[in-house]
């Protein structure tokens, strides 16, 4: 590790931090009650990027478990690391996210607390083991073949840079001003997918459309529909996985089904190819995803990341394409993180127990009232822009997240150094 010209001292973890293993809650310990339980804070909780996040996954303990585990109950200002990956790939191995608000958190097993002593302030120690500097020696440590993990010496003995008290307060306060903005980014997308999702439900659920006060309902097999609407099934108004032809030679963006969201329309390119397996789509598609429990925690995404509308890029071969027939795109993908669509294609799996896939069939199935076509064309010209502006803030924290992480090294090593510099600094301690 190379030493700054400002002389930092070198320590390490267990210098500046105590360190304490998870809890072993099994299945049988969990509780569905969110309202007095405990929330398990395990492996799925910690994000790439170095924040907690939720979902499908969540686990709870009772009150009277954690009670009795209390020594595992987590505070304000810890730090909670994974000290194992969920695959060989080291996404999350040593990513490490920070306890913001004393709540009903406890500690799962896999997962070490680090609990920060008057050496070091606390946002600084978590964005220098979110860094490549304390990241590349413990990835050198990392055991096993099929799942990699480190152990709790790897952890403690793990070596840190540490100015004064001052400057990591600095450093601190720096990085978060990135955070801040991210966070408040993703916000505005929940909000405005959020929108976009109660437009959908009032227009096309409710019948609450502009104007359905004029419109006469008339009879139907799924009940009263509006006038000049007609009863489809899926298949009439979407291509299911339509032929695209790719070329095999040149390279293509490849997005695995790791890059598609629980919760949200956004898409993460994992990496580039040749050749053409896999699904393939354009701009304005809907990925979604067929294999069990994929499907069933919600994986969908909104193509609108390639350069152009005539480019084509490759997917999961466990992706679904959903395009529009005779609809729009974003009633499609809006369509498709519906329950009723996602239960529809539920009940059709089969296979092996744990690689269950959907059914094309199912589509068949599923019957809707299809809008007319001005309808179509109103709704369009309301949630287009939406989703584009959606895309827009996703790119932006890209480019945050690209800054703060040049920054981030450079800061932590000393490379630039903030000192003296005159940085207003909150309580990041």
């Amino acid at each position: 590790m190379k030493i700054p010209e400002v002389k930092w001292d070198e320590s390490t973890i267990k210098d500046v931090a105590a360190f304490q293993n998870g809890h072993a809650f099994y299945n049988d310990g969990y509780s569905g009650n969110t309202e007095n339980g405990y929330f398990v804070i395990d492996l799925f909780n910690i994000s790439e990027d170095g924040k907690l996040r939720f979902g499908n996954r969540d686990k709870y303990v009772s009150k009277s478990t954690a009670h009795k585990y209390n020594k595992f109950i987590l505070n304000k200002g810890d730090l909670v690391l994974a000290m194992t990956d969920m695959t060989q790939s080291l996404g999350i191995l040593g990513k490490c996210a920070i306890i913001d608000k004393n709540d009903n958190y406890i500690l799962n097993q896999r997962i070490g607390r680090i609990v920060p002593n008057d050496k070091i302030c606390a946002k600084y120690l978590h964005c220098y083991i979110n860094s490549p500097l304390f990241l590349k020696p413990l990835y050198s440590l990392a055991k096993g073949a099929v799942q990699k993990y480190v152990n709790t010496d790897d952890i403690k003995n793990s070596k840190i840079l540490l100015p004064p008290l001052n400057t990591q307060n600095k450093i601190a306060a720096i990085l978060s001003a990135y955070d801040d903005l991210i966070e408040n980014n993703l916000r505005r997308i929940k909000i405005l997918e959020e929108m976009a999702q109660n437009l959908y439900r009032e227009w096309f659920v409710r019948f609450r459309f502009p104007g359905h006060e004029k419109v006469k309902m008339v009879d139907s097999k799924l009940g009263k529909i509006p006038e000049g609407w007609e009863i489809k099934d899926a298949t009439d108004a979407i291509l299911i996985n339509p032929v695209t032809r790719i070329p095999k030679q040149t390279e293509k963006i490849y997005v695995g089904m790791e890059g598609l969201s629980n919760n949200s329309m956004l898409i993460s390119v994992t990496e580039y190819r040749h050749g053409n397996s896999g699904a393939k789509y354009k701009n304005r598609d809907t990925l979604f995803a067929r294999i069990t429990p994929c499907l069933e925690n919600g994986k969908t995404g909104f193509v609108q990341f390639l350069p152009s509308d005539e480019e084509i890029a490759l997917g999961s071969t466990e992706f679904i394409v959903l395009r529009s027939r005779t609809l729009c795109p974003e009633y499609v993908y809006l369509t498709a993180r519906t329950e009723s669509f996602r239960q529809n294609a539920i009940k059709s799996m089969s296979g092996a127990s744990g690689r269950q896939r959907v059914q094309y069939e199912c589509f068949r199935k599923y019957l809707f009232a299809h809008p007319d076509v001005e309808t179509l064309s109103k709704f369009s010209s309301l949630t287009s822009p939406v989703f584009r502006y959606i895309y827009l803030l996703s790119k932006q924290n890209d480019n945050l997240r690209s800054t703060r992480d040049l920054l981030l090294p450079k800061l932590i090593s000393g490379e630039i150094d903030v000192s003296d510099k005159e940085i207003k600094v909150e309580e990041v301690a």
